[in-house]
């Protein structure tokens, strides 16, 4: 299906002309963020705890690595708002960045993995909430001042809120409704009950507001859901209405814009069949509310990006190929926000979300082009190689995909992002040069070196990226193919483990990552 450029153009809003960003404004130094916040920073997380209850004062732990769009995100358009500075006197602020000591084993205790994560808690350590990182800054202040405001965690609102209790805030029923319900470490429900969760929630929110927000999550979740993984069944035609309304209504898409630029191709794709009326009708319903928020000054770059990436992504449905002035209204767009951002930590996020928003709309020289600049002055370039790794293979470029994944694991800083880069090297290595024993050995094995000699090195995301990258192992050597390599990998990591405690948990989850999981 083609969007025509006719009614892109005539909902576009041509901006004024917009300064560039030089080398200079974008050199801030990372070690400078967010100053004006008293951050606790140096993982002793027990005597943040321990002050916050003399205090009697809420805990704020934010989670977040250097490298990470949506954490500079915040740190470009939440921590530095005035309001959010002062209102961080009443609370302990806690700055837990995933490259510093002991910081992965912290996230094991905190059940946090995804960067950004920011969690309240009440004096005495109970969880009030986890905050959204994805709302605009208005809307995630708001959430704050409520979740601090609470006299309930989140835990006890959704008992109350499912039991049909009338002892449940206006408050906190919004609380429930800007749950970081998608975090896969949330301990709210299992992970198999979030949708229903959701959904039942939806029937009882006296707030109309909320209702569409938790009908809205439920049913974006189940889209983007792998085939078979929800076992509730959604009534479509009920979904699509529900969907249409609130994108017709400028309201209700703004407060959702989340959920609206998150995830535009899989709704459509499964509300709607290919090439149907119905999902042209979608389509364009969606296309007005996501150009409507493109051109939203209130919104961040990063989100008016998304947008844009959400045009893209709906524009190329049905293997559809857009015009060439839709294209280029696209370009314009893109290059206008981009030169309008100075600030070291948006641009982080901004290029990131730039280079996104090109290549859904198949503009890959665009993208790379993009990327390649911003190396010389991000203040984490590897972030980008990466994704200059991704465009290649996309092209069918093999070689220089694991070139870039190499580049980009030689250049990343900090023992989690390196095992992480790391990994991801060694699993594009397996995928796209499977051949390549010598490098893939080589390659391994200087990652299995740094966790030697890093501490705690087998928790929360160093885990999951070294069982990743175990399975990617064991496959790549399934019926003994390159049973030279893979030995010496397996005797390297042999002695790793055997150098841990055998009291010590890390112990077992170093010598599962070699294990079959049929074994």
């Amino acid at each position: 299906m083609k969007i025509q450029s006719a009614l892109i153009a005539s909902l576009f809003l041509v901006a004024s002309p917009l300064f560039a960003a030089t080398d200079k404004s974008s050199s801030v130094a990372a070690s400078a963020d967010h100053s004006g916040i008293d951050w606790c920073k140096d993982n002793d997380v027990d005597a943040a705890f321990a002050q916050a209850k003399l205090a009697k004062k809420p805990l704020f732990l934010y989670w977040g690595a250097v490298w990470c769009p949506p954490c500079n995100q915040v740190k470009a358009t939440i921590f530095n708002r005035q309001d959010f500075i002062d209102r961080s006197r009443h609370f302990i602020p806690v700055y837990l960045d995933g490259d510093t000591p002991s910081a992965q084993k912290l996230a094991a205790r905190f059940k946090v993995r995804g960067y950004p994560t920011m969690i309240l808690f009440k004096p005495d350590g109970t969880e009030i909430t986890r905050l959204p990182g994805e709302v605009d800054s208005d809307r995630y202040l708001q959430v704050l001042t409520s979740a601090m405001n609470s006299s309930l965690s989140v835990q006890d609102s959704l008992k109350l809120a499912l039991a049909g209790s009338k002892k449940i805030s206006a408050e906190d029923w919004s609380l429930l409704a800007d749950y970081s319900w998608d975090d896969p470490e949330q301990k709210l429900v299992s992970s198999k009950d979030v949708v229903a969760t959701l959904l039942r929630l939806s029937e009882l929110s006296p707030n109309p507001s909320n209702a569409t927000r938790f009908y809205l999550k439920a049913l974006a979740i189940t889209a983007s859901a792998s085939p078979g993984s929800v076992k509730v069944s959604i009534d479509k035609t009920k979904a699509l209405d529900k969907l249409t309304k609130a994108l017709a209504d400028q309201k209700n898409a703004r407060d959702n814009m989340d959920l609206v630029t998150g995830v535009p191709g899989e709704l459509v794709e499964f509300l709607t069949s290919a090439k149907s009326d119905l999902r042209n009708q979608l389509v364009a319903t969606f296309n007005a509310a996501l150009v409507k928020l493109a051109d939203d000054a209130s919104l961040s770059k990063t989100d008016r990006l998304g947008a844009i990436n959400g045009l893209a992504t709906l524009a190329t449905l049905d293997n559809a190929k857009p015009d060439a002035a839709f294209l280029k209204d696209i370009q314009k767009r893109v290059v206008q926000i981009e030169q309008a951002t100075t600030d070291a930590y948006e641009r982080q996020s901004v290029v990131n979300a730039a280079a996104h928003a090109f290549g859904a709309a198949g503009m890959m020289d665009e993208s790379d082009n993009l990327l390649k600049a911003e190396l010389k002055r991000s203040h984490s370039p590897y972030y980008f190689m990466s994704s200059l790794a991704s465009n290649a293979k996309k092209r069918g470029d093999k070689t220089a995909a694991v070139n870039w994944y190499e580049q980009a694991y030689n250049a990343a800083k900090g023992p989690a992002t390196r095992l992480q880069w790391g990994a991801s090297y060694v699993n594009s290595l397996i995928e796209l040069a499977p051949t390549e024993d010598a490098r893939i050995e080589k390659a391994t094995q200087s990652v299995l070196s740094e966790i030697g000699a890093t501490e705690n090195a087998f928790y929360e995301r160093n885990r999951s990226s070294l069982d990743r990258m175990g399975k990617k192992l064991m496959d790549w050597n399934k019926n003994g193919k390159h049973q030279a390599s893979f030995q010496k990998v397996r005797s390297q990591l042999d002695g790793i483990c055997g150098k841990l405690p055998a009291s010590d948990p890390q112990r077992a989850a170093c010598q599962s990552v070699l294990v079959s999981t049929k074994s």
